[in-house]
């Protein structure tokens, strides 16, 4: 059967395309590529396009979100990539990936579980006043390999996630790109969070660097202490482990499960 080989894989509630591109195989286009294969209705459907690729003895990622924008990180996505990696080509239980973010190592710790190193949060800011709408919130701020707003809120179900994501997204704060959009609560030491992401332009059911970023703000807010449970929209647990020094956070690494869906071609 002719056509393009990929994969679907999702890690704690993300769905990922992944394409081995070792060989160029996504064409000069994949940004056009990404909007395809990512539309629920008329193509694979997923919230990105990962495109495996190998620089030397170095493992690349690429990221597409589902409107065809280029990320630098994805959290969630690397930790399934480097599963990929693992079980179609035959690559270690530990390995280097570089993203548009910088190099991170990933561990294939089994049962479905893969933790990878981030980059150091850059850019971390404390909650302060954002007007939203004429609704005064309070945000933190942290760019855990792409931008971040988190808002605590006391009932998170009560959220309307897509129209204040949406507000928040596009806040001139963040300005020019924007910023995710994270709503967290804090139970029993638990973070519970919801993200609206750019690129998909909606809530995902789990989002890596939003995940770490709330986690983050919260150990910031209430002394969290590492590593920190972190509960998304799908309800499958991340752990977010981190140093502490000077009141900085370093060697921050994120857990979490992965899931191979299914394979197959699809005509290009």
């Amino acid at each position: 059967m002719k056509g393009l080989a990929f994969w679907k894989m999702a890690g704690a509630g993300n769905d990922f395309v992944i394409i081995d591109d070792r060989r160029g195989a996504a064409g000069r286009n994949p940004s056009r590529l990404a909007e395809r294969l990512c539309d629920r209705k008329n193509g694979i459907g997923a919230d990105g396009l990962l495109l495996l690729g190998r620089s030397g003895r170095v493992l690349t990622m690429r990221i597409f979100n589902a409107d065809g924008s280029e990320a630098a990180m994805c959290g969630n996505g690397i930790r399934c990539l480097a599963a990929y990696a693992q079980r179609i080509h035959a690559s270690g239980r530990i390995m280097t990936i570089r993203s548009g973010a910088g190099l991170h190592t990933a561990e294939i710790l089994g049962g479905g579980r893969v933790r990878v190193t981030l980059t150091d949060p850059r850019d971390v800011r404390a909650e302060s006043p954002l007007n939203v709408g004429g609704r005064v919130l309070k945000a933190a701020y942290a760019d855990t390999g792409v931008p971040h707003a988190v808002v605590f809120v006391s009932d998170l179900d009560s959220v309307d996630v897509a129209k204040l994501g949406h507000a928040i997204r596009w806040h001139r704060a963040y300005a020019p790109k924007g910023a995710n959009a994270n709503f967290a609560t804090v139970r029993s030491g638990v973070v519970h969070v919801r993200t609206y992401e750019r690129g998909v332009e909606g809530e995902t059911l789990a989002c890596g660097t939003g995940s770490t970023a709330a986690a983050l703000a919260a150990a910031a807010r209430q002394g969290l202490r590492s590593p920190v449970t972190v509960v998304p929209r799908s309800g499958e647990k991340l752990k977010v482990y981190f140093d502490t020094d000077g009141g900085r956070y370093r060697n921050v690494r994120l857990e979490g499960p992965v899931r191979f869906v299914f394979e197959g071609r699809v005509l290009c």
